[in-house]
């Protein structure tokens, strides 16, 4: 039996926040309600998820009226696979099955499967940083500029 969800609500929300972050690049640090906002995350799981980010080393926050959060790394420099692997503790596909033991006709090549995606799914991760996700969203966002000459 394969899990059916990969990526949590939780984990979707701190990577939506590392976006935010990233886009910005700002050197001043961006308020949660402004992140929120942005991302339409809810402000108060926010707060939880930023906190362990800043644990994690992906981020750091200022206090008092011209407080919030920033990026610690450089956004080339974060990939989504250990996002994710941080925040979820892993991306992989669960099955049920070992290696050597198929009890069950099909077993070898469910098992052999979920490996290639597993893999392909690793690689993808690995390889897409944050700098890459908001030059992505820049080209996307510049083809589609509205034209209001009349």
């Amino acid at each position: 039996m394969v899990s059916s969800k990969l990526i949590s609500k939780k984990c979707i929300y701190a990577l939506r926040a590392l976006f935010e972050l990233a886009f910005r690049n700002s050197p001043e640090p961006v308020k949660i309600h402004d992140i929120a906002g942005s991302q339409k995350i809810p402000s108060r799981f926010l707060e939880i998820i930023l906190a362990e980010l800043k644990h994690g080393g992906f981020v750091k926050s200022r206090r008092g009226n011209d407080g919030g959060y920033l990026l610690n790394r450089d956004p080339h420099s974060i990939n989504v696979g250990e996002v994710i692997d941080f925040v979820k503790g892993g991306y992989k596909i669960d099955y049920n099955g070992k290696a050597d033991t198929f009890e069950v006709s099909g077993d070898y090549v469910f098992n052999k499967l979920w490996d290639a995606i597993n893999t392909a799914l690793e690689d993808i991760y690995n390889s897409t940083s944050f700098g890459v996700l908001v030059e992505r969203e820049k080209i996307q966002r510049e083809k589609h500029v509205p034209n209001y000459c009349i």
